[in-house]
């Protein structure tokens, strides 16, 4: 049985209540290693496997069927057998808020102005209303209240704790996947060679939280480190795009559905906001 969450908190705070700074990428980061101390929490109880809502052929669809339903195979849209099932990546990460008692304000970014801690009164006004394990999603739409992006988890390639440590498995909101953000996949160029675009252009790869600086980016071995260019798992890999044939460093836009290349393709995406 694993350490409540709380004890887990109490550690980080004892760890990195020697660093001072004004950077306000900080919060965001300490929040992103929050959400990697509780995977690991979480798969020390669930057979060493990370997170993964739903079946073993359920798909990426962008939300689930019901996220206040009374049993999983309701809320995940799954037939009687198990089998099927639409998905959100959120449905995921919130298996650590229901099983591993990670509080809902460690999936926010403070720099993300219009996302905020999920409540269950945000989108539940019932009387008798459940509480946050008794549901199945970050209410009804989940991409305002989770800042995140984490490795695909519905597909061929799923994620291991025995993968290698220093492959990205989660980070700030992927640029590609919120239609509102999203800037044009044609103006991102990295700087780095084969490619030969200027520091602008590669800039256009990095998250939006952060004016373009960067991304707050969680690796497999839970450590977490702000990195300048998207290009920074295996091989540089860019962990927003998917492998498009031999090319790693910009790839293939990502859209709801899409999957890794390989195992060792990060693909650390997020749901679009419900329209």
């Amino acid at each position: 049985m694993c350490l409540p969450f709380a004890l887990a908190l109490a550690v980080i705070i004892l760890t990195t209540s020697q660093r001072h700074t004004l950077d306000p990428r900080m919060p965001c980061g300490t929040n992103l290693s929050m959400m990697g101390k509780a995977m690991l929490l979480y798969s020390n109880d669930y057979g060493d496997k990370p997170p993964r809502a739903g079946g073993h052929d359920s798909r990426w669809t962008g939300c689930i069927a019901d996220w206040k339903a009374k049993d999983r195979r309701a809320a995940y849209g799954m037939a009687e057998d198990g089998t099927g099932g639409q998905m959100s990546i959120s449905a995921s990460l919130y298996l650590l808020v229901k099983y591993a008692e990670a509080a809902p304000k460690y999936f926010v970014c403070p720099g993300e102005k219009k996302t905020r801690e999920f409540k269950v009164g945000d989108d539940d006004t019932r009387v008798n209303r459940p509480t946050l394990s008794e549901l199945w999603d970050f209410g009804l739409n989940p991409s305002a209240h989770c800042s995140f992006a984490y490795q695909m988890p519905y597909n061929p390639y799923p994620l291991l704790v025995s993968s290698e440590p220093g492959m990205a498995i989660g980070a700030d909101r992927n640029p590609w996947m919120d239609e509102k953000k999203a800037r044009s996949f044609s103006q991102f160029q990295p700087d780095l060679k084969p490619f030969k675009g200027t520091i602008d252009q590669a800039r256009f790869g990095n998250a939006v939280a952060h004016d373009g600086r960067g991304q707050n980016v969680l690796f497999l071995d839970t450590h977490v480190d702000f990195e300048k260019r998207p290009c920074c798992s295996l091989e540089n890999d860019n962990i927003y795009t998917a492998w498009e044939g031999t090319d790693k460093l910009r790839g293939r836009i990502p859209q709801v559905g899409s999957v890794p290349a390989n195992p060792k393709d990060s693909l650390v995406v997020n749901d679009p906001p419900v329209k």
